[in-house]
């Protein structure tokens, strides 16, 4: 049912932009240099200082509002909840990093100390993620692989392959952080946007396969090597189904009912965590269980199952990172440091708007580019978040990082008094825990079938960006992303959507001429719009769409009048007043479509060919930028359509893009800025006005190429 509409009124002058700037006294701004802006930036008073202190340091911020009888229970709450969730999963992250599991409680530990200061998200909780685990697993198989010698790099003598192992990931860890403390201090935190949605998922997903696959020699109790490099899934897969027939049965057995109990635990969580004070630590509960039974039935010696292990009691001193370690993995260390900002400031932000306070993108680099180059100076791996662990933190009523530094002290107090406990724990607990917690990964295969529906580029981005990783590892799967993605937009902007519109009878409306049935187009007007910018990419595609739009070329209709013209004053110095017939047969009538064949006022039958169209009236309110090459293509196209006698009109034109055209000098004798109006209807009124002096016949004029 259509409702009645409000009607409105307004009675104006019809407006050109020349008229309009005359009439309401223009202002014409004059656009701040680099200078000024490096002078503005390098000027400092008390109020910046303390504003930077602030942005610095966010915690002055936060802490001096602190309501402690409010908040403090909740923190102290979350912290311990978030805190058993971080040891269990630090341990299991750990396998992907492909390094003992005490080292995971190091990376539960030591960079959330400094996220404490710098940070600006409240509510991320700061450790081990399990895709950025897997990047830092992948380099430290390469460069220490399980069998065979070790990268030749100094400083790996006299040292265990475990403590090579710790090296090689501190050492890239370091350089991660070294690359995000960089890009936060160059201020180019708005790097996170090249990163979409729809890339992040498609990655991340292919992560989560990457993951599965790893974690199944630790479930199946089998010794498959670390495989590296394209198609290393397909090799690491091959040598899992070359083993098979030695799957150890109890490890097999335990993983199935750990993650059977988790599984429908967290289902249950999930369900009533409305009514939940704090969700069921399940992990917890789950490795507890496994240690005693473990330890109790002694499953090593007995059924051969791989445990945790020694575990290093206390901290051990700080590390140098190796240079060699940093050539060898540069080109590893830059997508890590990426993707590791791209998936904690997307966490960050979804709980920065649900609790109404902002984030900081280039201070969050800054912070975690610190908290990361801390934690490898003592033997930590990359650090992040976890959706899984943050939304723990959140649920169970964090309000501050106070939950954070609680969590952390959490891992400490495992590290220095209780770690021994988790010795008998089975490897294949921990890669049960890893696999039962990718669901929310692997579940993003749904969005395919969503993206084909409603987008098809975003599927393509999706689907490229998660093969390209699955197949040729997450290092060169992002760069491939990217690429695509890249692909897509050049693609949505090099072809993009024009129409031709008509009016609204009795509104200042203009809509599309195929979506409405009862539209009026005046005779020998056109209006096209084009909804893209233009620049060298597709002003080749603008202008045969415009050519398409008007019906004709105007530079073959100018050739032929051209030749007519000379054909005519060829005549006309023979014999004056010829009206023999010959000529005419010389030039027949045109195929091309929107040209008739003019036969009057002309000293012979001679065929001119004529145009139907007498104005062109160009959309420009979704252009939001020109380049030199679209500005010369631009003018080339408008001076071919005047010198066949088409008006054109340019509409709607943002004042950047004019500012743009006279500094270019794209005005001159023959495309006048009286040509440019602000609005569609005053320049079709115009034409409308100028068209009722307009004879009725077409005149043949001087033209030129």
């Amino acid at each position: 049912m259509v409702t009645l509409r409000k009607q409105y009124a307004v009675a104006r002058p019809v407006y050109s932009d020349d008229s309009l700037a005359e009439d309401l006294n223009k202002v014409y701004r004059q656009h701040k240099t680099i200078v000024d802006h490096m002078r503005d930036y390098l000027t400092w008073d008390l109020k910046r200082a303390k504003n930077a202190a602030v942005s610095l340091l966010p915690i002055i911020g936060w802490m001096g509002t602190y309501r402690a009888r409010e908040w403090l229970l909740g923190d102290v709450v979350s912290g311990i909840s978030t805190g058993m969730v971080a040891v269990m999963q630090g341990l299991a992250f750990s396998l992907l990093a492909s390094l003992p599991p005490s080292y995971g409680l190091y990376t539960a530990f030591f960079p959330m100390l400094t996220y404490f200061f710098l940070g600006t998200s409240r509510h991320i909780s700061v450790g081990s993620f399990p895709v950025l685990s897997l990047m830092v697993g992948a380099v430290v198989t390469r460069l220490v692989p399980e069998v065979g010698a070790p990268a030749n790099i100094t400083g790996f003598e006299d040292l265990t392959q475990d403590q090579q192992r710790v090296l090689v990931a501190s050492s890239v860890t370091f350089l991660m952080g070294i690359f995000q403390l960089a890009m936060g201090i160059l201020q180019v935190g708005f790097i996170v946007v090249y990163l979409s949605d729809t890339l992040v998922s498609g990655f991340t997903t292919a992560a989560a396969i990457h993951i599965l696959v790893s974690q199944l020699k630790f479930v199946l109790g089998l010794n498959v090597p670390g495989i590296n490099g394209p198609l290393s899934i397909i090799y690491t897969l091959k040598e899992i189904f070359d083993q098979i027939t030695s799957t150890n049965i109890c490890d097999l057995v335990m993983s199935i009912v750990i993650m059977t109990v988790v599984f429908i635990v967290k289902e249950l969580n999930d369900k009533y965590k409305a009514k939940l004070p704090v969700p069921i630590p399940i992990e917890v509960f789950m490795t507890a269980i496994a240690c005693g039974v473990s330890y109790g039935f002694n499953f090593k010696t007995r059924y051969g199952v791989a445990v945790v292990g020694k575990m290093v009691s206390g901290y051990e001193s700080s590390i140098t990172p190796n240079m060699e370690v940093f050539q060898e993995s540069v080109v590893e260390a830059f997508p890590m440091a990426i993707v590791g900002f791209a998936v904690a400031f997307s966490v960050a932000k979804v709980y920065s708007i649900k609790h109404d306070y902002t984030i900081d993108g280039n201070q969050e680099l800054i912070a975690f580019g610190v908290s990361n180059i801390f934690g490898a100076s003592f033997r930590s791996f990359a650090a992040s978040t976890a959706l899984s662990r943050t939304a723990v933190q959140e649920s169970s009523g964090g309000k501050t990082q106070i939950a954070g530094l609680i969590s952390a002290t959490m891992a400490m107090i495992v590290t220095l008094a209780l770690g021994f406990l988790l010795e008998p724990l089975p490897t294949s607990v921990l890669g049960a825990l890893v696999i039962v917690n990718l669901k929310g990964m692997l579940m993003q295969f749904r969005e395919i079938l969503y993206l084909w529906m409603r987008d098809k580029p975003e599927c393509v981005v999706w689907v490229g960006t998660c093969l390209g990783a699955t197949l040729l590892g997450l290092d060169l799967g992002l760069a491939v992303g990217l690429g695509v993605e890249l692909l897509t937009v050049v693609y949505r902007t090099q072809f993009p959507r024009c129409s031709v519109l008509a009016n609204i009878p009795g509104t200042d409306l203009y809509k599309d001429r195929k979506d409405y049935m009862h539209i009026s187009e005046i005779q020998g007007v056109k209006i096209f719009r084009i909804l893209s910018p233009l620049y060298f990419a597709n002003i080749e595609f603008f202008r045969e769409k415009l050519v398409e739009t008007v019906g004709f070329n105007p530079l073959r209709v100018l050739r032929k009048r051209n030749k007519a013209l000379q054909k005519i004053k060829l005549l006309q110095k023979k014999e004056d007043g010829i009206t023999v017939k010959g000529p005419k047969e010389l030039f027949g009538p045109t195929e091309e479509s929107g040209i008739n064949m003019e036969e009057q006022d002309h000293p012979s039958d001679v065929a001119v060919p004529r145009v139907d169209l007498h104005s062109l009236i160009l959309d420009f309110s979704a252009v939001s930028f020109l380049d030199i090459s679209a500005l010369k293509g631009l003018k080339a196209a408008l001076k071919e359509l005047i010198h066949v006698d088409v008006a054109v009109y340019v509409v709607s034109c943002d004042e950047s893009i004019l500012e743009k055209l006279h500094s270019c000098r794209f005005f001159d004798e023959e495309i006048l800025t009286s040509m440019f109006f602000p609005t569609l209807h005053d320049a079709t009124l115009h034409v409308l006005d100028k068209s009722k002096d307009r004879s009725p016949g077409w005149a043949l004029r001087e033209s030129r190429l």
